[in-house]
């Protein structure tokens, strides 16, 4: 049991660590650019969600890790990866937004299924092998930035031309 508590410790942790640096760093260089702008950072981060086929790699995972789980969570992640792409070529247009709506939904329910998915199949962490690291720093970051991009779609036009206006002139 002790290293099924220190992996959810490990993911705790993340959470709290990804949530400081998002809010100190993240959030206020995001939230007064316009929407497409603020979206490109948050795609190009999961447009690194191809790491999860690392789940399917012999010798990278325990070869006891549950198939259910590994297929779900790689495929999953592809496919996440290749919409926040399509997303990322097409904006600012509006198919762009369209895409980002569709990959922000699909990320977001794929990492809340893969959760589920281990513990429907029984994961233990030592099953995860080299990919350790993918639940434990990327995933809280992957969690806490589908919500910023909510909140960046769900932000209207006229909320950010009030926040624009109340930042301080920049000298060139």
């Amino acid at each position: 049991m002790l290293p099924q508590l220190l992996f959810f410790v490990s993911i705790a942790f993340s959470f709290i660590a990804w949530g400081l640096v998002t809010a100190r760093y993240i959030w206020p260089a995001l939230r007064t650019r316009p929407c497409a702008e603020a979206l490109r950072p948050v795609l190009i981060l999961h447009s690194f969600r191809f790491m999860g086929l690392a789940f399917l790699i012999p010798g990278v995972v325990s070869p006891n890790l549950p198939s259910a789980f590994a297929r779900s969570a790689a495929f999953g992640d592809i496919i996440a990866a290749t919409l926040a792409l399509l997303a990322l070529a097409s904006l600012p247009r509006t198919f762009g937004l369209v895409i980002a709506w569709v990959f922000n939904v699909w990320g977001a329910a794929d990492l809340v299924n893969a959760f589920y998915q281990a513990k429907h199949a029984g994961l233990l962490a030592g099953q995860l092998g080299a990919a350790y690291f993918i639940p434990t720093v990327f995933v809280p970051l992957l969690f806490i930035t589908h919500g910023l991009a909510f909140r960046i779609l769900l932000q209207r036009p006229n909320e950010l031309a009030v926040e624009e206006g109340s930042r301080p002139a920049q000298h060139a």
